[in-house]
Formats: structure tokens, C-alpha cells, sequence
């Protein structure tokens, strides 16, 4: 995996993948930036949900689980002191679907948080206490 970071100019950057997507960071106008991108640490939980994310509706799917939406909101704390890490992340999980499985649903939030999201697991093994909740929503 690769990726390319470019200074654009004051707190801006552009960030480009491997697989060639470009996005946007940008700090917040009293550190200098214009606030016209996301913050690096904000990149960092999103795509830790969105890792996760893409884990909990893959294995409901292959449960044959008739998944129709599937959004996490996240929680995330941080140090007072520099460097500023997460201590803390909680996601919570709202699904989507026709006659999900609470079961289906609570094994594929635990496998995914315990064996597929690479991110988590990551960010669980550098000592960020990661919790998880979720809720079914009837289609």
C-alpha cells in the first residue's frame, strides 16, 4: 500500500492514494488553515468506522442477513497532552434490514472488532480502549 501526502500551502494538504483517490486536509484558521478539508486525526476515525463498517454488512451479507443500511456513529477521546492520541473510541452501530438477526448482528460487530478491522485492532493493540454498541432498525 502507498500513498502520497503533497503541503499545499499553510495547514493544507492534499493526501493521494495508491489506487489514485485524492482527498482534502486542512487545520482549523487559528492554526493557519481555512478549515476546507478534514483534520488528519478525523481521517484516522473515519476510517477506522469505515473499516469496520465495510466488515459488519460483508458478514451479514454472507449470513444471508438482508442488510439495507448500515451507519456507525463514533465517540472518540483524546489526550490533554501532546501528542494528542485517541484514549478512547466508541462505535455504535445502527442496521438496517428485513428480519435481521440480533445474533447476526452481534457476531458480526464482535468479529469484526476482535478479527477483521485492521484499523481497531490496530488502534485497540497502541492501548485505545475501543468500545461497540448497536441497534436494529426494522426496513
Amino acid at each position: 500500500m502507498k500513498a502520497t501526502v503533497r503541503w499545499v500551502n499553510n495547514a493544507m494538504f492534499l493526501g493521494e492514494s495508491g489506487s489514485g483517490h485524492t482527498v482534502v486536509m486542512d487545520g482549523p484558521e487559528d492554526s493557519g488553515g481555512r478549515n476546507l478539508g478534514v483534520r488528519p486525526m478525523e481521517m484516522l476515525l473515519i476510517g477506522t468506522g469505515g473499516c469496520s463498517s465495510f466488515d459488519v454488512v460483508n458478514i451479514l451479507r454472507k449470513s444471508r442477513q438482508q442488510v439495507t443500511d448500515c451507519q456507525v456513529d463514533m465517540q472518540a477521546t483524546r489526550a490533554d497532552a501532546v501528542p494528542a492520541v485517541f484514549e478512547s473510541i466508541h462505535m455504535h452501530f445502527i442496521v438496517t434490514g428485513k428480519e435481521l438477526s440480533e445474533k447476526q448482528v452481534e457476531r458480526a460487530v464482535s468479529l469484526s472488532a476482535e478479527k477483521y478491522c485492521s484499523a481497531s485492532i490496530m488502534l485497540a493493540g497502541a492501548g485505545v480502549k475501543m468500545t461497540h454498541t448497536f441497534e436494529i432498525v426494522e426496513a
